[in-house]
């Protein structure tokens, strides 16, 4: 690496290599302009950013060395330096961290995108094939699986965890953001959980691919690394056991959480009580404190001074270390830093692994587009409902409380928030009647042909004897299945049906966005018909799809709020 890469080329401090475009309001990197210098770069070789080599005109160029005489940029009399002026809106950054290893970076604000750029050689990535998405929508709710391995990878970091781990999924928090962006949900999945790991294809090294057999009753952390599961081992295995579809991963070691806590100087943390734990080294007074670097990673490891000396309670304290790393994030003094913002960029990137769909900066970018639209007040951590397994003596272990998990699945599953959001919700049901408003045929009139697209096996014809028995929509038939699946039950409805299509979405509590105009279908009466395909989401025939999805009791926090560990 050149020196002008590490921010030695010209004793320039590499804060130095950011200046604020008063056209744009954003700071922009701005390299020198000596022909001899090496592009800033992560990957030997890329293309230089927008704004590196010559000054642009309006935008201040690179500071001065102290001590150098100055000199008036051309055409500016007196070496007067241009007026800059303060940015509209401060760019939120926002990142994660925690973990009894490390929680990872999940964005960083526009104004690190371009050095990100250049560090897009330290991401590194797994091929994951099927058990993710191929591609990131800013379109679609999307859900990202966090993992913090114990592997004893990274300097200093010998002591910590099962000296001989392969790195198993020590502390996993599921990701989800909502379609709307009105809401997220970070749900920790303990690592003692008892699940069924179902058989998982990975990619080795030299291309071939090797199917790794499933184990029924395990603990959740032997979902990664043992035998040689990979990351896509882990998302399968959440599909498996929650029904909920992880399109992403991102995975970090112990490294994260001591980088990233330094970049911000520090994160602040608060007990209720004295700690001095001689197991994680953990020395803390009563009170608010700060903490980086081996201190913020012993915080988050620490479980015999919490709590039950539990794992269920250390998640807890993981929880609250998150929020607060994320105000600390969101803080102006933060986002305004261009030297933390570059610390933060090489620090993330460094402790990073991704899958492939998401291994490319812009796609990186994207990402923290669309995270920082979710207000830290509905972004809610929670922890997966579960009870001590039955099945043991010594209580070890944990399995799912069936009378609370499902339903917390459902939420997810549904895009429904754990914290209130009145005003988007008011918004999203004032649009729905606008979409729905215009007259209805009567259900004896209305023309449809049902197809299963994904619901459960016979839910097609369930749902034509409700609709015939119940509702009165006499014509109507079994189509069997459709060609293939959906994720949302839909109805297609041609020119002339505007009228029963608005009647049976009435019926079934079908959304405005559901209905989509298009061709009748010919019926077994040889009449047009409408089309019903009904999705994944199909709740059974009788319930409305519009019908609200019970609440979870569950414990759970906000990312606002500021809480001491206990």
């Amino acid at each position: 690496m050149d020196a002008q890469r590490r921010g030695r080329g010209d004793q320039i401090d590499p804060a130095d290599q950011w200046v604020l475009n008063p056209n744009t309001g954003e700071y922009e990197l701005r390299l020198t302009p000596s022909g001899a210098q090496s592009p800033v770069s992560g990957t030997r070789g890329s293309t230089p950013p927008p704004g590196a080599g010559a000054t642009r005109s309006g935008v201040p160029p690179q500071r001065r060395r102290r001590g150098a005489p100055e000199e008036p940029p051309p055409g500016r009399r007196g070496g007067r330096r241009p007026v800059q002026r303060k940015p509209k809106k401060a760019k939120k950054a926002l990142m994660w961290t925690g973990g009894t290893m490390a929680f990872v970076l999940v964005g960083v604000g526009a104004a690190g995108y371009f050095y990100l750029r250049h560090l897009e050689g330290n991401v590194t990535t797994t091929d994951v094939g099927s058990a993710g998405a191929s591609n990131f929508s800013k379109d679609e709710a999307f859900s990202v699986l966090i993992i913090g391995t114990d592997k004893r990878t990274g300097e200093g970091n010998e002591g910590y965890g099962d000296k001989g781990s392969s790195g198993h999924a020590d502390t996993t928090i599921l990701l989800h953001v909502a379609k709307d962006r009105s809401n997220a949900t970070a749900l920790s999945i303990p690592r003692d959980l008892i699940v069924n790991i179902p058989d998982c294809p990975t990619k080795l090294e030299d291309g071939s691919e090797k199917v790794v057999p499933g184990q029924q009753g395990v603990r959740f952390n032997r979902s990664l690394g043992e035998n040689g599961r990979d990351p896509g081992c882990t998302m399968r295995t959440v599909k498996e056991n929650t029904g909920i579809q992880v399109d992403h991963f991102m995975m970090a070691d112990f490294n994260a959480v001591k980088t990233l806590t330094t970049a911000v100087d520090g994160v602040d943390v608060c007990v209720e009580k004295p700690i001095n734990d001689k197991e994680s080294k953990l020395v803390l007074p009563e009170g608010e404190s700060k903490v980086e670097g081996e201190q913020a990673l012993a915080f988050v490891r620490t479980r015999k001074s919490f709590g039950n000396s539990g794992d269920l309670d250390r998640i807890k304290v993981q929880q609250q270390f998150l929020g607060s790393l994320m105000r600390k994030m969101s803080s102006s003094d933060t986002l305004t830093s261009p030297s933390k913002l570059l610390k933060l960029a090489e620090a993330a990137t460094e402790a990073l692994t991704v899958d492939k769909a998401i291994g490319s900066v812009g796609t990186l970018k994207d990402i923290a587009l669309e995270l920082k639209k979710v207000p830290t007040k509905n972004i809610s951590f929670a922890t997966v409902p579960v009870v001590d397994n039955p099945a043991e003596r010594v209580k070890a272990t944990v399995v799912l409380d069936q009378s609370k998990a499902p339903q917390v699945f459902d939420m997810i599953r549904n895009d429904v928030s754990f914290t209130e959001v009145k005003e988007q919700k008011k918004k999203e049901k004032d649009a729905e009647a606008a979409r729905l408003k215009g007259s209805k045929a009567p259900a004896s009139e209305v023309r449809v042909r049902i197809l299963n697209g994904g619901a459960v096996a016979g839910s097609a014809q369930k749902t034509l004897q409700y609709l015939q028995v119940e509702e009165g929509v006499t014509k109507s038939e079994n189509g069997g299945n459709a060609p293939a699946a959906l994720a949302k039950t839909t109805l297609e409805y041609g020119p002339d049906e505007a009228d029963q299509a608005r009647r049976l979405a009435a019926i079934m509590g079908l959304s405005g966005s559901a209905l989509k105009p298009g061709e009748s279908v010919t019926n077994s009466q040889g009449l047009p018909a409408m089309t019903l395909t009904l999705g994944k989401d199909f709740k059974g025939a009788g319930v409305k799809l519009d019908a609200p999805v019970e609440a979870a009791d569950v414990e759970k926090s906000t990312a606002d709020k500021v809480k001491c560990a206990s």
